[in-house]
């Protein structure tokens, strides 16, 4: 999907208790451009995985957002690597707690060998790392969250992505 595709989606509010105080308004939401510009030039991103069993695992990852979608690599004998075998369903955070971005979706490997060396380039330009040979997994986003904490209850958007 790439990013105009990615803007199709209208921004709402997210389904959160009313005790949180979420605008009812839609003036205030974020801006998807600035949102996805936030997942672009991050370094740092924490990945949420669970077994089929339930138990959770939270790790930092380097990765790319790269035309609307997360990829990232992982040695096979990861427990993140693992759980997604198992349970290939994945939440992605950036580090702060300050400009909050949550993506939800799936992950799976990327079979694509032409896109895989297009996204090695991009990763050794970004972290000096080369990938040549590992797995690259593929988050799918189906959901995203983001919020700016010092105006929680007005910026609270969600996005549901639709693809069509």
């Amino acid at each position: 999907m790439n990013q105009s595709d990615q803007t199709r989606n209208k921004p709402g509010r997210p389904a959160i208790p009313e005790s949180y105080g979420i605008s009812k308004q839609q003036s205030g939401l974020l801006d998807w451009h600035s949102v996805e510009r936030r997942l672009i030039d991050a370094r740092n991103y924490w990945l949420a995985t669970a077994s089929t069993a339930g138990r959770p695992h939270v790790a930092p990852i380097w990765g790319l957002w790269f035309q609307g979608d997360f990829y990232f690599a992982t040695d096979p004998a990861s427990r993140k690597a693992r759980n997604l075998a198992e349970n290939p369903r994945a939440n992605l955070h950036l580090e702060s707690g300050d400009e909050v971005v949550i993506v939800e979706g799936a992950v799976s490997v990327l079979p694509d060998r032409q896109l895989s060396a297009m996204l090695n380039r991009l990763y050794l330009e970004k972290y000096a790392v080369d990938l040549a040979g590992s797995p690259i997994h593929h988050l799918l986003p189906e959901k995203v969250l983001a919020w700016e904490e010092a105006d929680f209850p007005n910026t609270a958007t969600r996005w549901v992505i639709s693809r069509r």
